[in-house]
């Protein structure tokens, strides 16, 4: 069972309570259990995930963190369902998860498409999820307009930067408005500055809309920057070691900045450090 650190400056909590033990059926998003994934021939199994316990409630951002090879991006994988597990139980809002119901997901590249403008990119998606051709116009100037590119429709994939592109694949997932954001590393590749104006948009983003996230990053600064939860991943096999609380405020018209330079910051970005260090 992964160890629940208490919150900085308060009591240590019921392990359960950041778990999601105590979340009833109907509060949960993800319901992983025993969850195990193996890969290679039948005979000689790598195993990369270990018997994973995982309940995540709606409307959490739950961050995962920890060495290259730990699962996480695995762990990812069969939420949205394109990996299955070879022993254990994966629930997605009470159901086995599929492939592009239920679950938004951004990858470290955009993966856009090149021959298709901005409008056309975010139109395939809204056709894909059953949205009539003549409400698309409107829904792809909203979303443009969430993701700070007001009036940016009709421009080619290929003539924004990385940034405006990242940009761009956060609205296309979040075309269909789906209740499960999964992001895999989304903002490695941006420079530092278009990584902390992205942080500050999804971290606000998600409060407002109320989407429930899961978060894969290698970075102790932007977990506690975005996640209620952050999740520490061991590997050899991968496993959650570590569940722990962020108690910083979560209001979307929090000032990022001074919680950045916070006191209450730099200790939760320690005891994080301190968590992903080997024993």
């Amino acid at each position: 069972m992964p160890r629940t650190e208490p919150a900085f400056g308060t009591a240590a909590p019921d392990a359960g309570a950041y778990a999601g033990a105590g979340a009833s059926d109907g509060d949960l998003a993800v319901d992983l259990s025993g969850v195990s994934v193996r890969y290679g021939p039948a005979k000689q199994p790598v195993t990369v995930l270990d018997a994973v316990d995982l309940r995540v409630r709606a409307g959490e951002f739950v961050v995962l963190v920890g060495p290259s090879g730990c699962g996480k991006t695995t762990l990812l994988r069969v939420i949205a369902g394109f990996a299955r597990p070879a022993s254990g139980s994966a629930l997605v809002r009470g159901s086995a998860p599929r492939p592009g119901r239920g679950a938004g997901v951004v990858f470290q590249q955009p993966r856009l498409f090149p021959w298709r403008t901005v409008g056309g990119n975010l139109g395939f998606a809204l056709a894909r999820h059953g949205v009539p051709r003549s409400r698309r116009p409107a829904r792809i100037a909203e979303l443009l307009d969430r993701v700070g590119l007001p009036g940016m429709a009709g421009r080619r994939t290929w003539e924004l930067s990385g940034g405006q592109q990242q940009r761009v694949a956060l609205a296309r997932a979040l075309a269909a408005e789906p209740e499960l954001l999964l992001m895999d590393e989304p903002f490695a590749a941006l420079d530092a500055l278009t990584r902390e104006r992205l942080q500050e948009e999804v971290r606000s983003l998600a409060g407002r809309l109320g989407t429930t996230v899961l978060f894969v990053t290698h970075s102790v600064e932007e977990a506690v920057l975005l996640g209620s939860r952050v999740l520490v991943m061991a590997a050899g096999p991968g496993r959650v070691v570590a569940d722990l609380p962020v108690p910083l405020p979560r209001d979307p018209a929090t000032d990022v900045a001074g919680l950045r330079a916070s006191p209450e910051f730099a200790r939760l970005r320690g005891r994080l450090a301190r968590a992903l260090r080997p024993d």
